[in-house]
């Protein structure tokens, strides 16, 4: 028997059609939705394979390329994001949370795994660490910019950050409160 699918997935359609404007070719608006429906999934691992496994069987190839080497800017979609959190929390009782968040990771090719500390955990171990900023209403979180931290191993080896392909602009080493602030510019142009 077919699992049944959650609620949620009937409004999706609707819901993301505003962010594809900003995906230039067709092969984009194709593969976003569906890169973002696994990640909001109740798959149990969000790495590439068995992400794309559950919402494309089949065709993991195109989400990874997708993801790895379709050139398209980020801005556009999160400004599109915050303004969406800002219409569903906004508000007088609406806070912005900033705050980091570590993943356990094992390995040394996923950008920005190293020993560092995670509050997850409690302790230093093995992750990779972002900065998010959510916005919030009560129980109800939006997260509207995340940014990975890179750690000095990271920053610090020209080598290992072209190997893994991260883009010149982000491989300049910045703090965790560096990164905070710089994401919170552009939300507070559209978060009152």
């Amino acid at each position: 028997m077919p699992r049944s699918l959650p609620p949620w997935t009937r409004h999706f359609p609707t819901w993301f059609a505003p962010f594809l404007t900003h995906f230039r070719h067709r092969a984009q608006r194709t593969w976003a939705p569906l890169y973002v429906r696994g990640l909001c999934s109740a798959a149990h691992r969000k790495s590439m394979q068995p992400l794309a496994a559950v919402v494309a069987p089949g065709k993991e190839d195109h989400i990874q390329q997708f993801i790895t080497d379709s050139p398209w800017s980020t801005g556009p979609l999160e400004t599109l994001l915050a303004q969406r959190a800002e219409e569903m929390l906004g508000g007088k009782d609406a806070v912005l949370i900033i705050d980091d968040t570590c993943l356990t990771k094992f390995g040394t090719k996923s950008v920005g795994v190293a020993r560092q500390y995670s509050g997850q955990v409690g302790k230093i171990t093995t992750c990779q660490c972002l900065v998010s900023l959510t916005l919030a209403q009560h129980e109800l979180p939006v997260p509207v910019a995340l940014r990975l931290f890179l750690p000095q191993e990271w920053t610090h080896d020209p080598a290992r950050l072209g190997a893994a392909g991260v883009p010149l602009e982000h491989q300049l080493p910045q703090t965790k409160w560096e990164l905070a602030l710089k994401e919170l510019e552009p939300v507070r142009k559209v978060i009152s």
